[in-house]
């Protein structure tokens, strides 16, 4: 099989560098193409000596891109791809920002004050492979989700799908881990700071909700209110989210439900009520770990996700979509045990 040529632009953030880690490993990809506004004319093992291989950094270049990739991933802050990747034609592209994951572009303009021209022209996806394999098979565009709606949705998937709740608010309390804000120098991301520590941020208002809203009501036919807290916690890596919602369903019942819904998923594990996941479990994989808890008194089910937020929340799902774009094995380069402890 003749191997496929890959780039990645900005391959020195964290989902960059995440991204070579796996790619470096799929036995049918060459990364032929790796940009960075930071290091550009660089060797890439100058400044990251653990990245093996001869790789040169360069300069964001559309024709280079063209004639040298297949496929591209954009690792770039929200806003910084779109006016880029709609000048390409005949590439695969997968987003790792916030620029192709809204159905409303109006959605994405009020959140984040930026207006995508053109961009119901373009045929795109939302790349949560689990719930929509099918319409990432037949497109050129797939937005990744974000961590955050990527361990929530897939949490609440089986039950929206079903339409089994009793209310219409859902409760989110959501940790991640720091590296989850990227590569930053501000003075709250810092060791001083973030050790010992445990705060919330960006209550209510966090830009992961119009996202998780607007999958919500496409999976559930109906407007569904988010209540979205956020707490960065003093670890490397892992989000954990407890949703909170109402429902008829005994925790035995959701498992039911959920083993059946994700009885073909290779990265997603269904816990039995008593067991509840750990982030560890996940570290620096592509899998996902949901369990549940009902309280009876107030019929309130409690379901519990964990992912690693750079991998299944960022590039190991980025990769997962391009094996689904390109007709592999969904799993290639992904078979990745956690480290443990």
């Amino acid at each position: 099989m003749k191997k496929i040529r890959v780039g990645i632009i900005g391959a020195t953030g964290y989902t960059g560098l995440e991204l070579v880690r796996i790619l470096k490993n799929h036995p049918h990809v060459n990364i032929t193409y790796l940009a960075s506004k930071s290091f550009a004319g660089e060797p890439m093992n100058q400044h990251f000596p653990f990245i093996t291989g001869k790789f040169m950094l360069e300069e964001i270049d559309l024709e280079k891109i063209k004639s040298n990739c297949d496929v591209l991933f954009t690792a770039l802050p929200s806003g910084a791809s779109y006016e880029l990747i709609k000048e390409l034609e005949g590439i695969k592209v997968i987003d790792l920002g916030a620029d192709l994951r809204f159905d409303d572009p109006s959605v994405y303009e009020k959140w984040y004050s930026k207006k995508p021209l053109d961009y119901d022209e373009k045929k795109r996806a939302y790349g949560l492979a689990e719930l929509y394999r099918d319409q990432i098979r037949q497109v050129d565009f797939v937005g990744n989700p974000g961590c955050y709606p990527t361990c929530v949705l897939l949490s609440l998937a089986p039950i929206l799908r079903q339409n089994l709740l009793s209310g219409k608010e859902i409760v989110v309390d959501a940790k991640s881990g720091v590296s989850g804000a990227g590569r930053k120098q501000e003075v709250e991301y810092s060791f001083c700071e973030v050790d010992e520590n445990l705060r919330a941020y960006n209550p209510i208002v966090h830009r992961h909700v119009p996202e998780i809203e607007e999958q919500v009501k496409k999976l559930s036919g109906e407007e569904i209110s988010i209540t979205f807290v956020p707490h960065l916690v003093p670890m490397i890596r892992g989000i954990l989210t407890t949703i909170y919602l109402k429902t008829d369903l005994t925790a035995e019942d959701a498992k039911k439900l959920y083993c059946e819904f994700y009885k073909n998923e290779r990265f997603i594990h269904i816990l039995k009520p008593g067991v509840y996941p750990s982030t560890k479990w996940s570290y620096g994989t592509n899998h996902v770990f949901i369990s549940f808890v009902k309280d009876d008194r107030t019929n309130t089910l409690v379901l519990m996700g964990v992912l690693d937020n750079l991998v299944k929340g960022a590039s190991g799902q980025a990769v997962q979509n391009m094996n689904i774009l390109l007709s592999l094995p969904e799993d290639t380069a992904l078979e990745i045990n956690p480290v443990y402890p």
